[in-house]
């Protein structure tokens, strides 16, 4: 039997395609900076934020040397606390709970994107540099408001955050 070379040729390139999409699904799955949510994620009663001292008033709070973390609350319709404020040059890790429905927390620009579930504790880190501004959307629909879910992140110099007592509510 004998096959043209042109079939021989879009055999192999059919081959290689297809080799090439198993390799970048696996790399997509298995590749730096990509986790799933475990188990031994954090867990809250979201009926029970307020009595919880972490979600009870969110906020802002430094916890080293040019080290942040954000305690924000996802809710039909809008984020709290609202700005978000945070100094520059700095890491803050946001852990972000809903109190109601799935919503999405993205950080417009940024790569800051995950899913906010009642009931887990979402945590992501962001390095900040210098001053700006940063929408913040909910990228899961989430009921009949969620066109007008957003939020701002106030990237501002570290005097500015201490003349606010680094509270961002």
């Amino acid at each position: 039997m004998h096959i043209h070379a042109y079939e021989k040729l879009w055999l192999a390139l059919s081959i290689v395609l297809i080799l090439a999409l198993i390799g970048t699904v696996t790399y997509g799955a298995v590749g730096p900076g990509v986790a799933m949510v475990a188990d031994s994620q954090s867990t809250i009663d979201p009926a029970a934020l307020d009595e919880d001292e972490r979600f009870s008033e969110p906020r802002v709070e430094q916890v080293g040397e040019n080290e942040y973390e954000a305690y924000v609350v996802a809710r039909q319709f809008g984020f709290q606390p609202d700005p978000i404020v945070v100094p520059a040059n700095s890491t803050v890790t946001f852990y972000v709970t809903s109190a109601d429905v799935i919503h999405g927390f993205e950080v417009v620009g940024t790569s800051a994107n995950t899913m906010v579930v009642p009931g887990e504790v979402s945590e992501i880190t962001v390095e900040t540099d210098e001053p700006t501004e940063y929408g913040i959307v909910c990228n899961e629909y989430c009921g009949a408001g969620h066109h007008v879910m957003q939020g701002k992140l106030h990237v501002v110099s570290q005097s500015q955050f201490e003349n606010r007592g680094g509270d961002s509510a």
